[in-house]
């Protein structure tokens, strides 16, 4: 039986090529595709692929949050970072938030099918390089007790932190989350309280820190 994979990453061409190398292996099947991180759970839920390659950083909903949410909703679901970060706080956050495999953009072919073929066996996958990532962040933790105040936010405040910083208004957040603009004030509020932040300006800046956004989103 094929494993089924989809495949999410924001630049087209991205897309395109993986699917054009990846339908070539005759045990995977590339069922679909999705440009942001949102798409990609509707996706999930439609068709019950059995590996997600993940792009990061995306607009509207990022890779984070979005591995976050399938691997709580569909846990059998396996999702594998594809990135080219390799910075502590984005590998912290993807394999927190689930992911069972981290790989970087820069690596061959060859190390994604073995990725995809180790998580679907019910295994992990990290490069060699994000290896030793994951080792500091583990003696770093132990000895500082680092936490990032990311956490203490809820899934739908870091959604909404991440429209905030991309520059959505009230209205366009609320529209986009099927919500009122009361409770996207509210959500708003709650996150400046939280995260002691008290502008747009300071917001938009610690996202694009810890990875939710970009500058080119």
């Amino acid at each position: 039986m094929k494993v089924k994979v989809l495949l999410v990453d924001d630049h087209a061409i991205i897309r395109e090529g993986l699917r054009s190398l990846l339908e070539k292996q005759p045990d995977l099947e590339v069922v679909a595709d999705a440009d942001d991180g949102r798409r990609a759970i509707e996706l999930v839920r439609e068709l019950s692929p059995d590996v997600v390659i993940m792009d990061v950083t995306m607009p509207r909903l990022g890779g984070i949050e979005a591995t976050r949410q399938i691997t709580g909703d569909f846990p059998a679901v396996k999702v594998i970072a594809l990135s080219i970060h390799s910075r502590r706080r984005f590998v912290a956050d993807m394999l927190s938030a689930g992911a069972a495999g981290y790989i970087l953009k820069e690596c061959l072919f060859d190390e994604l099918v073995q990725a995809i073929h180790a998580v679907s066996e019910g295994g992990r996958y990290l490069s060699p390089r994000i290896t030793d990532v994951v080792v500091d962040d583990y003696v770093k933790r132990l000895s500082s007790g680092d936490e990032s105040p990311l956490r203490s936010l809820t899934g739908r405040e870091r959604e909404v932190l991440q429209l905030v910083a991309e520059g959505k208004s009230t209205k366009q957040i609320a529209l986009e989350l099927h919500v009122s603009n009361k409770t996207i004030e509210a959500n708003r509020r709650q996150i400046m309280e939280k995260l002691d932040m008290h502008s747009v300006a300071e917001l938009t800046k610690y996202a694009v820190r810890e990875g939710l956004t970009s500058l080119e989103a």
